[in-house]
């Protein structure tokens, strides 16, 4: 049986690598139903200065195509208590990088008051958007 129910988790999965899928693999492995948000152009731009690579729309097949992935939903904003009251996930997963840090410390007090918790997943090292991007000389 697995551990929790709902699980939710993030990004721009933009050049969809391996970090990618090993981030998705290990919280289905968690949970029932792992619902997706999938990081809107705007969104994305709005908060790093840069439109992705590939499209949302074609983000979003890729996500949704991925065998661990049973629903895949928009990032319009960052308010992730949002989201997670309106799936009733009991659990969201997010990159072990992100643990300690200011904004994930609010979030983890912020889902405890709903009965939802954070679960850190391991980084894979050596592989990230940015390092693609900078092998393929985009800025």
């Amino acid at each position: 049986m697995k551990k929790y129910k709902i699980g939710y988790t993030s990004g721009v999965y933009d050049m969809f690598h391996i970090g990618h899928l090993n981030i998705l693999r290990r919280a289905k492995e968690m949970c029932e139903t792992l619902v997706v948000g999938v990081t809107t152009d705007e969104l994305c731009f709005s908060r790093k200065n840069k439109y992705p690579i590939i499209c949302q729309s074609d983000r979003k097949a890729i996500v949704s195509a991925i065998k661990f992935v049973d629903k895949v939903v928009d990032q319009f904003d960052m308010d992730k208590f949002r989201m997670v009251k309106e799936l009733g996930a009991d659990v969201v997963f997010v990159g072990s990088d992100w643990k300690g840090t200011p904004s994930w410390n609010k979030y983890e007090e912020e889902f405890k008051l709903i009965g939802c918790i954070v679960e850190y997943l391991d980084h894979t090292d050596g592989i990230s958007s940015t390092i693609l991007r900078d092998k393929l000389n985009f800025k």
